[in-house]
Order: C-alpha cells, then structure tokens, then sequence
C-alpha cells in the first residue's frame, strides 16, 4: 500500500469526523428530532465515511483520491465557517 493513500485517508478520516459531528448537530437542531434520528444520522455519516476511506485506500486512483480530499476539505472550512 502506497503512504499516500495512507495520508489521504487519514486527512478524510481527520475532516470527515468533523462532518459526522456536524450533521448530527443539525439532526439535534431540527424541530422534533429525538435521540435515535441523531444517532441514525451520526450512523449513516460514519457508515459513508468509512465506505470512501476503503475505496481510496484500495481502488481509486490517485486524482480521485485527492479530488475527494479536497472536496472534503472545502466543505468541513465552509461548513465550520458557516455556523
């Protein structure tokens, strides 16, 4: 396994806890939410997380890959800037 790959998903894992996080935030702020809707929510995100991190460490290519960063990146910035 190349270190790069090691590298990018550790920058997705680092950037992608900040958006599970963040979107259990909004469930929590929605009116009506409960306990489950947020865990669901933080479930699914971690779940997704989790499936990109595998894909970039086994089968996508190298822009993909940090195509991905970046777009994880851009958004963790705007989205921490925004609330």
């Amino acid at each position: 396994m190349e270190a790069w790959r090691i590298v990018a998903v550790v920058i997705q894992g680092l950037g992608g806890i900040l958006l599970v996080l963040q979107s259990m935030a909004w469930a929590r702020e929605r009116s009506g939410s409960t306990g489950g809707t947020v865990a669901l929510t933080g479930v699914v995100a971690l779940v997704l997380l989790v499936i990109i991190g595998l894909l970039s460490l086994t089968v996508l290519s190298a822009l993909v890959v940090w195509i991905l960063v970046a777009i994880l990146a851009a958004t963790s910035i705007v989205l921490l800037h925004t609330s």
